[in-house]
Parts: C-alpha cells; structure tokens; sequence
C-alpha cells in the first residue's frame, strides 16, 4: 500500500503541480506576505513525501545511508525553523532529478518473452511393434532421449539430436545467426528450434528440455540479464559519508556561532542553511541531464538508446565486437560469380541454363540464381523431369538435355568427373567463404556459380575510424573460419574468432572482460542475444535485426547504419566528460556555498536558491549535448 502511495505522488503530474505552488510560494516570500499557511507545504507533500519514504525505506530495511536521508534531514531542519521556502524548493528539486534519472534506465523485458516462444511445443514420435510403425503427436515434455521423431518440410526441430534418415537444408540461424541453411545428411547433429526447410527426415533424441540448445540460450540470457547492475545516482555512492559530513559541519557551524556570542536563533539559521546547500541536488542532477540530452541528440540520428548506464559505459569501451552476418555484411545472399569450366559454354549460357534448372527448387541459394538471371533479364527455359534431393541437389532436363547442379559430393554420386581447373577453382572460392554450386550437363562439368554474402560499404571505413579511437576491433561469428578471415581482411579486422555458438560468443566475451576490456558486442541475430546482454554494451542492428536482438540490446541502429558506431563512441565520450565536468562544477558551488553558510553570508532562502543556481547551471551545461555536432 505504501509503494502505490509512493508510486502516486512521485509522478510527474504531481511533481509538476507541486513546482506551481513552490512558485507561488516564491512570490509570497518575496512580497513578504508569508504566513503558517505556506503553499510550500503542498510542494513538501507531494515531492517531499516518496524522499522521506525512500530514505526510511533504505536505512530501515536496506541499512543503507542514502542521499535521500540527508534530504530529508534538511528539509526536517528548514520546516523546523520556519522555512518552508527552503524545503520545499530541496524536495522539489530532488523530485525533478529522480524523474529525469528514471526516463533514462527504463527498458523493455520483451525479448525474453519472445526467445522463449521460439521453443516447439510438440513433436511426431515414432513407435515400432510386432504390427510395424506408427507416428503420434505429443506434447513436448513426453519426449524422452532416445526417441525416434519425424520433422516434415517447414517444421520447427522441437530437440537436440542427431539425423538417422533423409537429407535435408536446416535453417540455424536462431542458433548460428548465418543466413544459409545447412545441409544435413545422416549422422549430422540438428538443435531444437531450428527450422527443417526441405526433405522430411527422422532423428534420434539426444537432448530435451532444459538441456536443449534453445533452452540453453534462454538461460544464458536471463544469467546476462542478472548480471547487469542498475545505474546508481553518484551521489548515493557517496551518501554513507556525506550524511555525517554534513550532519557534523552543520553541527560545527551551530556551536561555534553560538560560542561567538550570537544568538541561538542565528546560530539554528546557520546551521540549517549548510544542511540546505549540502544537498546535492546538483550533484544528482548531474548524471540524468546530460544523459537525457545525449539520449535526445541520438534519437535524432536513429540511435535508440534505451538507458543511461548503456551510454555511460559506451563512453569508457575500449573494445568493439562485431558479429558478421548483418551486422559487418548485408545478409543478403547474392550471385558472386559465374565461372564456365568448359570453353564452349558462355558465362551466360551458363547462368541461362543454371537458373532455368533450379526455377523449381525453393532453395536459397536456387532463389538467388533465379533472381540473378532476371534481373540481367536472360532466358529461363522450361525445364521437366525435375527432381530435388534435399541437402545436395537438383537434376533437371532443359532442352532435352541432362542438368545436375548441386554440390561436389552430389556430382560425385554421379560419377562426374572433375579436372585440375575445377579443383584450383574450387579451392580458390572456398577460401574466399563463397557458397558454390556445381553445373553439370549429360554427365559433363561446365561450370561453376558462387553466392556469397556482401560487405557494407561502410563497413571498412567504420572499423579504421574505431582503430583510430584506439578501440580494439574483433569478428565474432558463427560462419566457418575461411568466410571470417575473407571478410575480416577487406574490413581491416586482426582478430577473428569463427564457428562460434552462442555460448562460445558469450564465453569470448567473458574473456574479453577478463582481460579488462570494456566490451561493446554489435550483432543483429537470436543467438546474438545472450553476447549482447553479457557485453558491457550491446548494440543490434534495428531496422534488419531480429527483435529479440534489439530487446537484449541496450542500444539498437534503427537505420542498420554502422557508421554510426564511431559516432555513438564520440557522442558517449562526450556525455561522460559533461557528467565528470558537472559533478566538479556541483561539488564546487556547494562547498563555496557551505563556507559562505558557516560565516553567515548566506541564511536558508538565500541558499537554497544559490544552490538552486548551481543545477539550473548543471542543467544548462547537459542541455548543449543536444545540439552539439559529432558527425
């Protein structure tokens, strides 16, 4: 009931209403028309009131000595001699801090909710008896290791296993974040959650539930997610010593203007007034506004950044990790080359013929060439007889003749023979991390096509900007080793770490952590998600990138730009000097104005509104973030 209480005066509306009557009061004052009646008492209440809850709240259940205590001590203090003015201007004051701070570590528990939906719900068992085989449908917590399931085409995998029938093209990318479905044969394992895209095949249960790999990446992002620490007002940090800092100086200023023949009413004015100006209201104010600022000033720029702490540590990273498909390229999968092997086939009979054979298949790869041809708007023939072995081929007859294309292990169970060209060619793409696919006509090789994904072409500029802002730069991804160097080299990247899982990207970031790096992880896929929760700093790519890459992100790119990560950097660097800059500003004002409490210059209304000055200044120096150029 008391949280609800609290809840409902710590609004803004309220605060906002409670900032009237401290005006209102102000006026009063200054007419000196001040009465019992102060409106300043409304202020006090409704701004006042979740501070005192607060700082009991904390030293009764918590033991903790918070700023708040010390606010409220003032506050106690200025009614207690009369200053109504004063404490409600503390308390107003603290209010507008809290609510700025609160508006700027606000984030979305979405992502979660939508990793753990991903999980298949049921599963086709398969039962053999003395009267043969049967299937059956059932819930996902009856399957059992060991059991034989069925996947059909387009079917969610709903375990760990491993294929004991049929061949097929699986979709992983909720596990390896790579755009190309891999081909599966018997033997190779497959994880729960991935998609089966084509033929329809059996597989033994190897792990279930909360073993599974998806079950495994769920729980890898909750533990990130427990890891992060909320951001802590500095002057919180520093509230155990200031409380009796100030309670001892006030104290000191009480006795010895006492001592020196002053009145006690001088000596009560004194005493309260260093109580006033202690506060660090500007010290409070410091971390929010300019975090608020810079949060404006990127939002303009397409840079969401869904807290405070995220661009407070942006500002001290040292380290950038960047995933590769989507993120460093476009993860669109398109024709790279068009390579004849015979000197009477054309590049684009070639194309021509390769397109028109795989017009029926629904494979990626299929799609691209397809899509290739027409764009060139060559010739797509009709093609028959067309056949599909998932995970390695297509065979077609176009023209009354014989295609095949499909991979080398393909080719070879149709005898094909393949020269030394062939080979040097293949090596050389394979090097390059370029999918191919082999052409072959009446039982004769003639060509080669090859897919490949592409580099942005910011990308190179962007990681030589980040090594000049002396940031280390490292590759994390889940494509095979010769993709990663290929791609690494044109984008100026020295470290590169390949066919990594998801809990590999996050044990390279724990390892990165523990060098004492600061990790920014920029990635764009579901298995992305526990590394950029885990990451001192986790950016997604918005616009192309999974959602539930962007709720464990602390900051998404809403335009898939990544030239704007060496802005973030500047913009992040920038805001925490403004904080440290803000932070020395407050605790001078307030240490000038606490000598100038002690000698008298200053009583309570003076120097709440000296202190007062002191973070409309702090306030005003945040503000310019917003309009400062740091493309």
């Amino acid at each position: 009931m008391l949280k609800k209480i609290s809840d409902l005066f710590a609004g803004l509306t309220m605060t906002i209403f409670s900032g009237a009557f401290l005006v209102l009061s102000l006026i009063l004052l200054l007419t000196g028309k001040e009465s019992l009646l102060n409106p300043a008492w409304i202020t006090i209440i409704l701004s006042g009131f979740p501070l005192v809850f607060l700082a009991v709240t904390r030293l009764v259940y918590e033991k903790w000595i918070s700023s708040a205590l010390l606010i409220s001590i003032a506050m106690a203090a200025s009614i207690a001699i009369g200053e109504y003015f004063a404490a409600g201007e503390v308390a107003f004051i603290m209010a507008i801090g809290a609510i700025l701070e609160e508006k700027t570590v606000e984030r979305s528990k979405r992502g979660l909710k939508q990793l753990i939906s991903l999980t298949p719900m049921i599963g086709r068992r398969i039962l053999t008896d003395a009267s043969g085989s049967r299937e059956e449908i059932i819930p996902l917590e009856l399957i059992r290791k060991g059991d034989i399931l069925r996947i059909l085409p387009g079917e969610a995998i709903p375990v760990d296993g491993e294929l004991t029938e049929g061949n097929t093209s699986i979709d992983q990318s909720i596990i390896t974040g790579e755009s190309l479905p891999v081909d599966k044969s018997v033997g190779d394992q497959v994880f729960c959650g991935t998609i089966n895209r084509f033929g329809s095949i059996e597989i033994v249960t190897a792990r279930v539930g909360e073993d599974s790999s998806l079950q495994k990446l769920i729980r890898m992002v909750e533990e990130a997610e427990n890891k992060k620490a909320p951001m802590q007002r500095i002057s919180d940090k520093w509230a155990t010593w200031l409380v009796p800092v100030a309670l001892g100086i006030s104290a000191a200023a009480f006795g010895i203007t006492w001592a020196l023949g002053y009145e006690i009413t001088e000596a009560l004015n004194r005493a309260v007034t260093v109580l006033v100006v202690f506060c660090p209201c500007a010290l409070a104010l410091a971390t929010p506004t300019s975090i608020m600022a810079a949060i404006g000033q990127a939002t303009k720029h397409g840079v969401i950044i869904k807290s405070g702490e995220a661009l407070e540590n942006m500002g001290k990273v040292d380290c950038i990790a960047f995933d590769k498909t989507g993120t460093l390229t476009n993860g669109n999968l398109v024709v790279s080359d068009v390579v004849p092997l015979k000197e009477e086939v054309g590049k684009e009979q070639l194309l021509s013929l390769a397109a028109s054979a795989e017009a029926y298949s629904e494979h990626p790869l299929a799609k691209a060439i397809v899509a290739h041809a027409n764009e060139l708007q060559m010739t797509i023939g009709p093609a028959d007889n067309f056949q599909m072995l998932p995970g390695k081929g297509i065979s077609a007859t176009v023209n009354g003749q014989t295609l095949l294309c499909g991979t080398v292990s393909f080719l070879k169970e149709y005898e094909i023979p393949m020269d030394e060209l062939a080979f040097i060619k293949l090596k050389e793409f394979r090097s390059q991390g370029k999918a191919m696919i082999l052409v072959a006509k009446e039982r004769s090789l003639i060509g080669a096509i090859t897919l490949s994904d592409t580099l942005r072409d910011t990308a190179h500029g962007v990681v030589k900007e980040l090594h000049g802002m002396n940031n280390q730069v490292v590759l994390l991804t889940g494509d095979h080793i010769q993709a990663a160097r290929y791609f690494a080299e044109r984008t100026g990247i020295s470290t590169v770490k390949a066919g990594l899982l998801p809990e590999d990207k996050v044990s390279s970031i724990a390892e990165l952590k523990k060098q004492g790096k600061k990790v920014c992880m920029i990635g764009d896929g579901v298995n992305d998600a526990p590394a950029l929760k885990l990451a001192d700093v986790g950016v997604a790519m918005g616009s192309m990138g999974s959602d539930i890459a962007i709720e464990a992100a602390d900051i998404a790119l809403a335009g898939d730009d990544i030239s704007m990560i060496p802005y973030l950097k500047r913009l992040s660097n920038s805001t925490v000097h403004t904080i440290k800059f803000n932070i020395a500003v407050s605790m001078a004002i307030n240490f000038t104005a606490i000598l100038l409490s002690v000698t008298g210059v200053l009583n309570p209304v003076s120097g709440a509104l000296v202190h007062n000055a002191g973070s409309v200044l702090v306030v005003l120096n945040a503000a310019l973030l917003y309009d400062r150029k740091f493309m």
